[in-house]
């Protein structure tokens, strides 16, 4: 067993949990759950496997996650972080086992492939595979950068690594879901692009840079994505990775994946964001006011919560 704690957050996952933990149990069985008031059998489940689970109440996925970096039980050399609807490959397993005792002391973090399942088909094409993630750091020296939507781990010191096996991202859950979760994300994409205009707080995050890690480099193209004209982007974005990327090679489940993914998602967005400047137009004192008053969603930077053990 390695000398790592994972951290995973959790609302009425009960069809993943199972699968999720049992992926753990080869390399480690120090888990830490925070819920925010499953009412499914999430908690119970979790529990029942060995989790030791707190709840507490949603702001968003950074202030969460640091919530649960801050108030682990767990005081491992390493942490990991998982969703809930992931699981680990065994080879993976493996391989935090064999070498993550290891390390030299300059390393401080790892990142990981993640493998997305959509359709129950691998979308290996449409530069989604593989997807490096920072999914291990040691203890102390990572945190979860203080952004709305797309948020990685970000290292205080130390460098990081690659391992060479992967994560895999199977959410079991229908269509309909999928689409009503991802109406729920424009939201917060919403007021990431925005961000980058009007700077709404001043958090410490994931550094952009295009010959960087693979995070950073994507920080990096989603600013100039941020600068490009309402509309035009998402259908760039939907020809590069479906026809450039060759994402048409993943078969129905692919197109599917890229027009949802890649244009639909991204289209309601800039959709949305004309309706907010339509409404308010560019101030952004407005802005916030709008955002708290319409998606209870406030812009200026969060306080920490305190937890249940309930």
């Amino acid at each position: 067993m390695s000398d790592v704690s994972v951290i995973i957050l959790t609302y009425n996952e009960e069809k993943h949990i199972t699968r999720c933990l049992q992926s753990l149990f080869s390399f480690t069985d120090k888990i830490f759950i925070v819920d925010s008031f499953s009412t499914d059998r999430t908690v119970e489940i979790a529990r029942s496997l060995g989790a030791v689970v707190v709840q507490n109440a949603w702001v968003n996925y950074a202030t969460q996650f640091n919530f649960g970096i801050e108030h682990s039980p767990f005081k491992t050399a390493w942490q990991m972080r998982m969703d809930a609807d992931e699981y680990v490959m065994p080879e993976l397993a493996d391989e935090i086992n064999r070498r993550l005792v290891g390390l030299p002391a300059e390393v401080g973090g790892i990142h990981v492939k993640r493998r997305v399942f959509f359709l129950n088909r691998w979308i290996r094409h449409g530069s989604f595979y593989p997807i490096w993630l920072m999914r291990l750091w040691r203890r102390g020296d990572g945190f979860c950068e203080q952004v709305w939507h797309d948020e990685h781990i970000k290292l205080t010191k130390g460098d990081p690594i690659h391992f060479e096996h992967d994560i895999v991202d199977h959410n079991l859950n229908n269509l309909t879901w999928w689409t009503q979760k991802h109406n729920h994300y424009t939201i917060l994409e919403m007021i990431n692009l925005l961000n980058y205009r009007y700077h709404f707080d001043q958090a410490d995050t994931v550094e952009a840079r295009f010959f960087g890690t693979q995070d950073q480099r994507m920080r990096f193209l989603k600013e100039k994505y941020a600068s490009l004209p309402l509309f035009t982007r998402p259908v760039l974005y939907f020809i590069y990775r479906y026809f450039i990327r060759l994402g048409f090679l993943d078969g129905r489940a692919g197109f599917a994946w890229c027009f949802l993914q890649g244009l639909w998602y991204r289209f309601l967005v800039d959709a949305k964001l004309m309706e907010v400047h339509l409404r308010v137009g560019n101030d952004k004192e407005a802005l916030i006011d709008y955002f708290r008053t319409e998606y209870g969603k406030d812009l200026r930077p969060t306080r920490p919560q305190q937890a249940s053990q309930s």
